[in-house]
């Protein structure tokens, strides 16, 4: 387990209990909007909610913010720009970007559980750029290619 420092951007008289996973298992932890007044969403409206939390994660990891299962299922609510990322080195309030794709309007309140935060590690690349790339099974197959039998012409059988 690793240790990630957490400030609170606000002062507060009644501060929201920090994110903290709720089962031995998870993967996320809630994060809450941080609001004094109701925010009322109407469909296809968006909004971006603060959850009063910065974070100093350490060099390799990053947070991803990601939707709940259940806001969706059971208001239309989920997240743009899924999942957000937070870096290593951002110390700026986690803000949540939500939108109510429902049909009805959703009032989202102090405390309520908006998105959940992963801590996961990050893995560094270098581009080496090239001429010719190596064959594969998929080859230039695209959205929804997966799957299909002969993505090229060339690759049918005579």
């Amino acid at each position: 387990m690793i240790m990630v420092k957490v400030k609170r951007v606000r002062e507060s008289a009644n501060p929201l209990p920090l994110p903290e996973y709720q089962s031995d298992h998870a993967a996320g932890m809630d994060l809450m909007a941080d609001i004094d007044d109701a925010v009322i969403l109407g469909p296809g409206e968006r909004r971006l909610v603060p959850t009063g939390l910065a974070i100093e994660l350490p060099a390799g990891f990053e947070a991803q913010i990601r939707p709940r299962s259940g806001l969706a299922i059971r208001k239309g609510i989920t997240l743009l720009n899924t999942p957000g990322t937070i870096d290593a080195d951002y110390r700026g309030e986690i803000q949540v970007i939500v939108i109510n794709l429902g049909s009805s309007a959703v009032s989202l309140n102090r405390g309520d559980r908006i998105a959940q935060m992963i801590v996961a590690p990050v893995a560094k690349a270098r581009l080496i750029e090239v001429v010719e790339l190596a064959d594969s099974n998929r080859a230039l197959g695209g959205f929804g290619s997966t799957g299909i039998a002969y993505i090229h012409e060339s690759k049918k059988p005579a």
